[in-house]
């Protein structure tokens, strides 16, 4: 789907998703999670970029960021996956594409859908059955946020966390709100309530994410 020039715009909040070619695994090892924060560090460097949440995972990988400028979002992952791509070639003998493309991102609601959304990131390697805790996973912010020595700064998030976070994070959530997180991404709509979402999409060019899917009936 088209994303215009406006998709991304300064202010806001983002859930930002990127998968490996053919969803095949990126990081295969510690020391491939442990370069790809690195990398994330480095990136930051060359276009700041505050990230309030993160998850990486075998071969995907989820973040939640907040932009200072329009073009921040893209500055920052046009150098953060193409240098991570030529590292993973040259360390793999690989070649070809090593992310599916273009990474996929929603604007989000500075409400308790972000809260929603952060909480999503943060349980996903426990989702996936990967952890036995959401906290345990060692690639992920909620992780860092308990530990002294965090890998990646981590920006406080515009919606205070409450205090049972960590237990919140680890109780699942509904499928609705899970199925409406996975729409978001497919569609790249924004996720907020329906008059904010309306809204927003008119602002940043979106209309079509919200549009009915498929065609419409002929009339008789």
């Amino acid at each position: 789907m088209p994303r215009t020039s406006r998709a991304i715009a300064a202010g806001h909040c983002y859930h930002v998703i990127n998968r490996g070619n053919d969803q095949l695994q990126r990081f295969h090892e510690r020391a491939d999670y442990i370069a790809f924060i690195w990398l994330i560090a480095e990136a930051n460097d060359h276009a700041p970029l505050p990230i309030i949440a993160a998850c990486l995972m075998p071969n995907h990988l989820h973040l939640v960021v907040r932009t200072a400028h329009d073009a921040d979002l893209a500055r920052w992952a046009h150098w953060l996956f193409t240098t991570h791509a030529r590292r993973y070639h040259k360390k793999y003998k690989t070649s070809g594409r090593v992310w599916q493309g273009r990474y996929k991102a929603f604007v989000i609601q500075q409400d308790a859908h972000l809260l929603t959304v952060l909480r999503y990131v943060e349980r996903n390697a426990l989702s996936a059955n990967l952890t036995p805790r959401a906290e345990t996973w060692e690639w992920g912010s909620l992780h860092w946020r308990l530990t002294a020595n965090a890998p990646l700064k981590l920006e406080p998030s515009p919606v205070p966390l409450p205090q049972n976070w960590i237990e919140f994070v680890n109780t699942p959530q509904t499928p609705e709100e899970v199925e409406s997180i996975r729409n978001c991404v497919k569609r790249q709509s924004p996720f907020g309530s329906p008059s904010w979402c309306r809204e927003k999409a008119t602002e940043l060019g979106l209309e079509q994410s919200l549009a009915p899917l498929g065609r419409p009936r002929k009339q008789m």
